[in-house]
């Protein structure tokens, strides 16, 4: 069995789906999880999540890095990380390294040319630093995967594209070998009832999981897999269909685009964006790997 080697960069602790994404990925047998680095806002307490699930899995050598907490230049931001509540009494640590996420990065990435796939699955303010200071990087990976993005499914933004659109710009714009932009336009298809959650997360670090999941129950009923659809299309591609060309997330259009909304240019280009999803085959890989 090929295993996949993947860095993950993430935002967990705001919505419910970087946790389960990060659970998927602890117990996906293809999957190396080289390392992790958390985005925007409380990065430490980001962090610290990460490893509170990843001991609930058994991996507690998986190396964790806090990067950038602010916006590269304009932006709302996300500064809250609400579901750290459901974790301050564990055991954690909160003395890591700030804005060490980058370099850990490069070095990574540089150290194993060709392997790799990066999955982002927050803002991409750790992103667009990486590319800008080492403008290699993108040609040195096996993949790139980000969810980030609406291209079909109206003239609305994503959080992770709008929350730091200059980020965005820069990652749309950056010469590269190949992207997966996982939008909207799928992931919203991918949603449980919170009772169907409650009753599906069984066993770690899904346990752990549905007990971050509470508090994000606090403001809405649904969870949706946002990230976790993205970590699967790694292993499972064929889980999607798509639409090639070349991504644009202009900070000021012509046309008046907002600062931080995606389109796609079908045709030749580096980009794939997720158009159309299996829904049932998603949630079977998803529930068929983290009950394994």
């Amino acid at each position: 069995m090929d295993r996949i080697p993947v860095l993950l960069d993430t935002d967990i602790g705001s919505d419910i789906d970087d946790a389960m994404a990060l659970a998927y990925l602890l117990r996906q047998k293809r999957c190396e999880l080289v390392g992790i680095t958390t985005v925007t806002g409380d990065v430490q307490q980001r962090a610290a999540l990460a490893e509170v699930v990843c001991h609930a899995a058994g991996r507690k050598n998986i190396p964790i890095h806090c990067g950038r907490r602010d916006v590269l230049v304009s932006g709302p931001g996300q500064p809250n990380v609400p579901q750290y509540a459901a974790i301050h009494n564990l055991p954690h640590r909160m003395d890591r390294p700030e804005n060490s996420a980058v370099e850990y990065l490069r070095k990574t990435i540089r150290a194993r040319p060709g392997e790799i796939t990066l999955l982002s699955i927050g803002p991409f303010g750790n992103i667009a630093l990486l590319f800008a200071l080492d403008p290699e990087i993108p040609f040195l990976l096996k993949s790139f995967v980000s969810m980030a993005g609406v291209f079909f499914a109206g003239d609305h933004g994503e959080w992770n594209a709008v929350c730091d659109p200059t980020a965005t710009s820069i990652v749309a714009h950056t010469p590269r070998k190949s992207h997966l932009w996982v939008g909207l336009d799928v992931t919203t298809k991918c949603t449980l009832e919170a009772q169907e959650v409650r009753k599906r997360f069984v066993g770690e670090p899904l346990r752990t999981v549905s007990t971050l999941a509470e508090t994000w129950f606090m403001g809405t009923k649904t969870a949706t897999f946002h990230d976790p659809l993205a970590a699967a299309l790694i292993f499972h591609p064929e889980l999607c269909e798509y639409e090639s060309g070349q991504v644009k997330a202009p900070l000021v259009g012509a046309g008046g685009e907002k600062a931080g909304f995606t389109t796609i240019e079908p045709g030749p280009g580096p980009d794939q964006v997720a158009k159309i999803v299996s829904v049932e085959g998603f949630f079977d890989e998803f529930f068929s790997v983290t009950a394994a």
